[in-house]
């Protein structure tokens, strides 16, 4: 599993800074650059609260995070472009103000 990709599309999705993410959430934002690195791993409590934070189902993270080999399936694009259309209609389905705050870059963002 891939938790950097994960967290890095969803923080990106809200379009949060890593210091406005890791407060959602209750952790230092060092502790969110290390998992956007692929350094640590989240705890399952981690994923728990990201998606209590931020409305979304802790399963879609682990997707965003899946790859091929996790699922079972050929290739990660399809897969990858899924996820991101079930966050963006998520995400668009929230409330008004979260909804001005929100960016959908074209590329996965890097570690700031």
């Amino acid at each position: 599993m891939n938790y950097s990709k994960a967290f890095r599309i969803v923080r990106a999705a809200f379009g949060l800074s890593q210091a406005e993410f890791a407060s959602l959430i209750n952790i230092g934002p060092s502790q969110i650059s290390l998992i956007e690195s692929g350094k640590r791993q989240p705890s399952h409590k981690t994923i728990r609260d990201l998606s209590d934070a931020l409305h979304i189902p802790a399963s879609l993270i682990t997707l965003l995070a899946s790859d091929s080999k996790n699922l079972g399936t050929h290739g990660d694009k399809p897969l990858e472009a899924l996820a991101i259309s079930l966050l963006k209609l998520l995400v668009s389905a929230s409330d008004e103000d979260l909804q001005t705050k929100v960016s959908f870059p074209n590329k996965i963002p890097s570690n700031e």
